[in-house]
């Protein structure tokens, strides 16, 4: 790597990749991102569709797993006890999971004016890291508005590094933010995007090379207890029901341990994964989907698609990402430039 800056990013696994190598390379996805940059404000708002349509009416099967469970995220009770989505998913800081979730809820209810009258309540879905290092967290700069703006802005094309709800992130001692990535496996597409915020300098393994050592030297940085998160977000065009969906986000721990987390004490940790094959109709009414899943015995290949699709999509987040001043003048620099100093 000897120009690290214009190097493509190092490649994880033997899978093919999409088109994209994003989440959107599964069909019907879109995301979008709102980006707030401003001196101590670097924060903002990342919204992924799963379908172009109405999700309360069409909800899509989707399941979670926590492997550590140090956040405050928003709806999954709900996910895990009904198996489904009933609106798009949201991901920004820790202290503006409230807004997100009303603006979700708003949203559900000049779609659907019976929500919460004749029908029933709806299940808003909020995602977060803390990214107070960067970013002013107590001014709350998060706002309806920027959930609108990043869901008006869902598109397939996905920016990626330190932009939307991955502005103020933090990785491993450097920037971090939104990484995405996909593979393809038995005739299927399996998407991952990730909201990157975790990693001590010293733990750093990048495409399965030992990096941390050399990282914590360089930034001069103490090993410390994990105090970050990630966000781990799967989708597939597979047919999977919900179950099987909740087996398939577990692996996106296999693809977050091969870059070193040991998922600390200090660090939120949660994977969902769902599939866009089918949808579930809110009205009773309407006739339910009938598909033919997946066979238990050939999940292994989706599996490993979804762990190295995450790996892949932890590389991204830092390898896009770049170097960001925020808060009290601190500064996260961007893995490249670091790397570059490294070989010079």
């Amino acid at each position: 790597m000897a120009d690290v800056p214009n190097a493509p990013a190092p490649v994880v696994g033997t899978l093919p990749a999409g088109p994209r190598n994003a989440i959107t390379d599964v069909a019907g996805i879109t995301v979008g991102h709102c980006t707030l940059a401003d001196g101590a404000c670097q924060t903002g708002v990342t919204v992924i569709r799963p379908h172009a349509g109405d999700v309360y009416r069409d909800k899509v099967p989707a399941a979670a797993t926590v492997l550590n469970g140090f956040g405050k995220s928003i709806g999954l009770v709900q996910v895990d006890e009904l198996g489904v989505l009933e609106t798009p998913l949201a991901l920004t800081n820790t202290f503006s999971v409230g807004a997100l979730a009303q603006a979700q809820i708003r949203a559900a209810i000049a779609a659907n004016p019976e929500i919460g009258r004749a029908w029933p309540t709806v299940n808003p879905l909020v995602f977060e890291c803390n990214d107070g290092y960067l970013n002013d967290i107590q001014a709350m700069a998060v706002q309806a508005s920027h959930y609108d703006a990043a869901l008006a802005a869902a598109g397939q094309d996905v920016e990626q590094g330190a932009v939307g709800a991955g502005r103020g992130m933090s990785s491993f001692g450097a920037k971090g933010g939104i990484g995405t990535a996909s593979r393809m496996a038995s005739g299927y597409s399996v998407g991952a995007l990730v909201l990157s915020n975790f990693g001590t300098p010293d733990s750093l393994i990048l495409a399965g090379r030992p990096l941390g050592a050399v990282l914590e030297k360089t930034l001069k940085q103490l090993a410390e207890p994990e105090k970050g998160s990630i966000i781990m977000i799967v989708a597939t065009d597979a047919p999977l029901d919900a179950r099987q969906l909740r087996r398939l986000s577990m692996r996106a721990g296999t693809g977050l341990a091969r870059t070193g987390s040991v998922y600390g004490h200090g660090s939120g940790d949660i994977a969902l994964a769902f599939t866009t094959a089918y949808t579930v109709p809110h009205a009773a009414e309407a006739p339910m989907p009938a598909m033919s899943m997946v066979h238990e015995s050939k999940l292994d290949p989706l599996f490993r698609a979804a762990a190295d699709s995450v790996e892949q999509a932890i590389v991204h987040a830092l390898w896009h990402a770049e170097a960001v001043q925020g808060r009290d003048g601190h500064i996260r620099r961007a893995l490249r430039d670091i790397l570059q100093d490294l070989n010079a």
